[in-house]
């Protein structure tokens, strides 16, 4: 079944990303690039203000999902009516499809290697 299983990740930009990562570190516990939930990894790291990984210059994070059957999923996507990018990148750790939400916010969807 095509479906979103949790949350993948959070990105978003900052005026000095290697300060704030390290202050999430200090306060929060939170190690800047993953940590273990019950779920599975979640990513959690500040980009710099010019990053391009967004949408827009406009767009200040990204959400990402982590999802199973991503394939079928964004065909489901498509089939509704959801923009979808036509672009697809598959790393070892997993594969990675993007959509827009009807704000025009580019999200992330990730389906972990081996899932």
């Amino acid at each position: 079944m095509a479906r979103v299983t949790g949350f993948g990740g959070f990105f978003f930009r900052s005026k000095d990303s290697k300060a704030l990562a390290a202050w999430y570190e200090e306060h929060l516990g939170v190690n800047g690039m993953a940590w273990q939930q019950e779920a599975g990894s979640t990513v959690f790291a500040p980009f710099k203000q010019d990053t391009t990984y967004f949408g827009s210059d406009a767009q200040q994070f990204m959400l990402n999902f982590r999802v199973e059957g991503l394939d079928a999923l964004i065909e489901n996507l498509k089939a509704a009516g959801v923009r979808v990018d036509d672009n697809r990148m598959e790393e070892s750790y997993g594969k990675f499809a993007w959509i827009y939400d009807p704000e025009g916010n580019k999200i992330e969807l990730w389906e972990p290697a081996g899932e």
